[in-house]
């Protein structure tokens, strides 16, 4: 029988990138050297995987580096580590700006509101599955409506039409509707780790379902009126 895996291995990494002048550079190698084996001394710490440094323009240069942990839990102590504040507070002359994120399931790029520090563990995976239904079916029946009613593509070959098809939805998805989703939603969207409280989860549940029922109701009727 294949061994049982653990699902949190695979999301218990994050990106860290910090800004820093050109000038302090050697500074800066000192701390993230202190920096590295403070992490090195943390409850499931795996490895650092060190990029060599960037140069841009204005005389900085971009640091990344990604941290890796055994379980998501070791991640987020690490995160709210007393050691890892102090560090980040000693070097606040050093770099310009710092900010890190760590990622779940692929989603989560719709679902960041915050710039910087991102504990980016994003909401529970079934919150953003109904969400990012939420934004994709009203789409998906729009353009089929649409473009059935001016005969756009009708002649078109299936891959061709579909390729086009996925490129306009995908497009209206990430610019237009998710932002507008994660906004409306923020007091449901919570990060998986925060705690929440029954009666916000079941509001924002039932209100997703009223939506998802209207949405049936309405395109039920543009499908039989066009058809």
């Amino acid at each position: 029988m294949p061994a049982q895996i653990d699902d949190s291995v695979f999301y218990s990494s994050l990106v860290l990138e910090h800004i820093v002048p050109a000038a302090k550079m050697d500074s800066f190698n000192r701390w993230y050297k202190v920096m590295m084996r403070t992490v090195e001394q943390q409850s499931g710490f795996l490895r650092v995987d060190s990029c060599p440094p960037l140069e841009c323009v204005d005389d900085v240069i971009k640091k990344y580096s990604i941290i890796h942990f055994d379980t998501v839990n070791h991640l987020k102590d690490w995160l709210a580590s007393k050691q890892r504040l102090e560090m980040l507070e000693s070097g606040q002359d050093i770099f310009i700006d710092y900010k890190y994120k760590s990622f779940t399931t692929g989603l989560e790029g719709w679902f960041s509101q915050q710039k910087g520090e991102q504990i980016g563990l994003g909401p529970a995976r079934w919150k953003q599955v109904l969400s990012v239904v939420l934004g994709l079916y009203p789409l998906v029946m729009t353009q089929m409506i649409l473009f059935s009613t001016l005969g756009f593509m009708t002649n078109w070959p299936p891959a061709s039409a579909m390729l086009v098809n996925n490129l306009i939805t995908s497009s209206a998805l990430t610019y237009l509707v998710m932002p507008q989703i994660t906004n409306l939603f923020s007091f449901w969207l919570y990060p998986v780790y925060q705690n929440q409280s029954r009666r916000t989860n079941l509001l924002g549940t039932a209100i997703l379902i009223a939506a998802f029922g209207v949405m049936v109701f309405i395109f039920h009727q543009a499908v039989k009126a066009n058809g």
